[in-house]
C-alpha cells in the first residue's frame, strides 16, 4: 500500500478551522443576543418600577359619594404660610355602577367644584406595593370629566 501523499490531516487545515470559526461566530452572536435581551428586559423592568403609578392607573366612572377637604379652610387662613398642596388637598370617594367605592387623595384644584351626588370620571394612581404604609391605596385623583348625573341614570 502506498502512503497518502500530501500533508497529514491536522486540526489546522482549512476545513476544520473554518468550521471552528463559524461555531465561534454563532456562539458570539448568541451571547450578544442574550446580553441585549437582558439589557432590554432590565430597562423595561426599570421603566415599569419607576412609573408604576402611571402604568397601573385606574380610570373610575361613577357617582361621587364623598368629597372632603383634608385641611379645613379656616385653619389654613390662620396658619400663616401654607403650601398650595395643603390648600387644595381633597379626599375623594367614587361609587361605580357595580357598587364598589374607590377612594383617593388629590391635590387637584378641580375637585373644589365637585359636589356629592354628581358623577365623575377620574384617573386614580396606585401607590406601589413596595411602599408598605400606603401600598394598595390611591393618590392624585385626576378629575377627567364631571356630569350632573351619571350616564344611564334616570331621574
Amino acid at each position: 500500500m502506498l502512503a497518502p501523499s500530501g500533508p497529514a490531516p491536522s486540526p489546522f487545515n482549512g476545513v476544520w478551522v473554518a468550521h471552528t470559526i463559524g461555531d465561534k461566530v454563532k456562539t458570539a452572536k448568541r451571547i450578544v443576543f442574550i446580553l441585549m435581551m437582558v439589557v432590554l428586559l432590565t430597562g423595561v423592568g426599570a421603566a415599569i418600577v419607576m412609573n408604576y403609578s402611571y402604568v397601573f392607573a385606574k380610570k373610575v366612572v361613577g357617582q361621587v359619594v364623598g368629597i372632603e377637604r383634608v385641611t379645613n379652610p379656616s385653619s389654613i387662613i390662620g396658619a400663616g404660610s401654607v403650601q398650595a398642596s395643603q390648600i387644595f388637598s381633597f379626599a375623594v370617594a367614587i361609587q361605580t355602577a357595580n357598587g364598589e367605592i374607590w377612594t383617593s387623595s388629590s391635590e387637584d384644584r378641580q375637585w373644589a367644584v365637585v359636589e356629592k351626588g354628581q358623577c365623575a370620571e377620574a384617573m386614580m394612581f396606585p401607590y406601589p406595593p413596595w411602599d408598605f404604609e400606603k401600598g394598595g391605596t390611591f393618590f392624585g385623583a385626576r378629575l377627567l370629566k364631571q356630569f350632573a348625573q351619571c350616564p344611564g341614570a334616570t331621574h
